[in-house]
């Protein structure tokens, strides 16, 4: 297994480095940012709402291939998220102490649920979630550098998109979000700062989404390691590879040791600043369940491109190949995903897609509208095409090898 994960990470640095492009050898390094002083207590949150279209008008109501997404041709609150915090000082060379506190309300809530935590006291649509909830250190030990530490309940550090809607590139979220990653965990780990170039990653938690004692499916541990790799090509590349392996299955529901099968997942992320307005992002992904000998790989390709300061452009391209249609999978109800989490039986069984190779190609912007400060305002459209690429049938109500969905999400942000 540990071969398996290594050998995942050095054949995914190779490959993010060629794909991220040569550096431009006359791009002299941006200049320093003003020193602002150490960050402060702070308050903030956002609204989100979006629709979702899809013009065959599915009998199931669902878009497959999304999970946050997922209702076709409804309107939905998406997030009411709020934020409350001290975070850490980047530039802290002695003891730094933080912490962070995050709830949301919203359709959202349903897939990012830890396990046995307000995951069933609303059987609606819209649900209440802790996002995180957490303390954090800077430590002046080990290296130069010292060691950042984070302990209590957070959003992993897998992975290039987000829960937090104001941080990603597009209202839909890719296969490897959705089916390929973490979302949450409880526990710890700490983030080395070997040197200006090299962070090492160490931690241990209660696995996938869970918490502790029954809120968690089984019971083992899990570990998360990896390392980053920071101000390659003149500071215009940076890599960030983890890998988290731990039983995932809930006990008493398989035909197998729950606390023994390991689930490993690998993941990088190359991010290229090729110009002050194009940014290029290289996604890949791994996943391997050895309980149901299950596995499944994907690749990201993000590009986004800054008109000015009130419009960017961005464009992604994926593929994920589920080679036993174990991963991805719908959900009909409310309460489905976590209960099939829990071990239960949800109200409808999950809809797969067999095994199956998913493409995607999403095209879409960001608009900025000039409100008055600290309001802030982003529109994000989107064109979305899915498609099977080995001639199976998932979208549609099982019955269409592609899917085409027209998205527009606004986050209203202070």
């Amino acid at each position: 297994m540990t071969s398996r994960v290594s050998n995942f990470c050095a054949l995914a640095t190779s490959m993010a480095a060629i794909m991220a492009g040569p550096a431009l050898a006359d791009d002299a390094p941006a200049a320093d940012a003003a020193d602002a002083g150490p960050p402060g207590f702070k308050i903030s949150g956002h609204l989100e709402a979006g629709i979702t279209l899809n013009p065959d008008g599915p009998d199931d109501r669902l878009n497959f291939g999304h999970l946050f997404t997922d209702k076709s041709n409804q309107l939905l609150l998406n997030q009411a998220l709020i934020t409350a915090e001290q975070p850490l000082d980047p530039k802290a060379t002695d003891y730094d102490f933080g912490f962070r506190f995050q709830a949301m309300y919203g359709t959202d809530s349903r897939y990012t649920h830890f396990l046995n935590e307000f995951d069933r006291s609303i059987a609606d649509r819209n649900q209440f979630d802790i996002v995180e909830a957490n303390v954090q250190a800077h430590l002046p030990w080990l290296t130069e550098g010292g060691v950042d530490v984070k302990l209590g309940q957070y959003a992993t550090p897998i992975g290039f998109e987000v829960i937090d809607a104001t941080a990603n590139t597009f209202y839909s979220h890719s296969y490897i979000f959705n089916f390929g990653i973490p979302l949450k965990h409880t526990g710890g780990y700490f983030n080395a700062h070997v040197s200006d170039t090299l962070d090492i990653y160490l931690g241990g938690d209660t696995g996938v989404n869970t918490f502790v004692g029954k809120g968690d499916n089984n019971s083992a541990p899990a570990f998360l390691g990896g390392f980053g790799l920071n101000g390659l090509m003149d500071g215009k590349l940076t890599i960030l590879a983890l890998a988290h392996i731990g039983p995932e299955n809930p006990s008493d529901t398989v035909g197998f040791n729950a606390d023994t099968a390991v689930r490993e997942i690998g993941d990088l992320v190359a991010t290229y600043k090729y110009s002050d307005e194009l940014t290029l992002t290289t996604e890949l992904n791994y996943i391997h369940d050895d309980g149901f000998e299950a596995q499944a790989f994907g690749i990201a390709q993000y590009a986004s491109y800054t008109l000015n300061d009130m419009v960017t452009l961005s464009v992604r391209g994926e593929l994920f190949r589920d080679d036993n249609g174990f991963f991805v999978a719908a959900f009909q109800n409310p309460l489905d995903f976590v209960d099939t989490e829990r071990g239960l039986t949800p109200k409808a069984p999950p809809i797969g897609g067999g095994k199956t190779t998913y493409g995607e190609v999403t095209l879409g912007a960001a608009f900025k509208a000039p409100i008055p400060d600290p309001l802030t305002l982003t529109i994000r459209p989107e064109v979305r095409v899915d498609g099977s690429l080995n001639s199976t049938r998932p979208y549609i109500d099982s019955t269409q090898s592609y899917q085409v969905t027209i998205g527009i999400d606004a986050i209203l942000a202070f």
